[in-house]
């Protein structure tokens, strides 16, 4: 799988303004080993985005996360756009640890493209889990999360 990580920037910038209004960054979108896709996305720190004790406010690592699924999303599927729109269906998320400056979200495809794919062409509506993990500068994990995605065919 051949992906241009700066179309995938660009669509997700496109299609989702509060990207933009929340200066996420487009790191990197990248395939993975085992077929899958990999989309890294960052939260700079900046004072709109904090929180009461001074770190990026829960809401803001939220779209962090969720925009990160998105542009996994985007990576794997995009292809299938004329056929098929992506939503997500529900997402949970876990704060673990206060963060503290920029945060970093790295999301990866739960299931394996092919067999989204092929429920989407069997006539399903498939969904896919996109786990993602937030992590402040030095590594240290703040938050996980997971979005369910499903393609639902026009």
């Amino acid at each position: 799988m051949s992906i241009d990580s700066r179309q995938v920037a660009a669509g997700l910038l496109a299609a989702v303004p509060f990207v933009r209004t929340l200066g996420l960054e487009v790191v990197e979108v990248a395939p993975e080993a085992d077929g899958g896709v990999r989309a890294v996305l960052r939260l700079p720190d900046t004072a709109p985005t904090h929180n009461h004790v001074g770190g990026p406010h829960a809401g803001a690592m939220f779209t962090l996360g969720e925009s990160a699924s998105g542009a996994v999303v985007l990576a794997a599927f995009g292809h299938l756009l004329d056929r098929a729109t992506p939503l997500a269906v529900r997402a949970e998320i876990g704060y673990r640890r206060l963060a503290m400056g920029p945060v970093t979200a790295t999301a990866r495809l739960g299931r394996p493209v092919v067999e989204v794919v092929a429920e989407l062409e069997a006539g399903r509506r498939p969904e896919f889990p996109v786990p993602i993990e937030i992590t402040t500068a030095d590594g240290t994990v703040t938050g996980t999360m997971t979005v369910v995605w499903t393609l639902r065919p026009h």
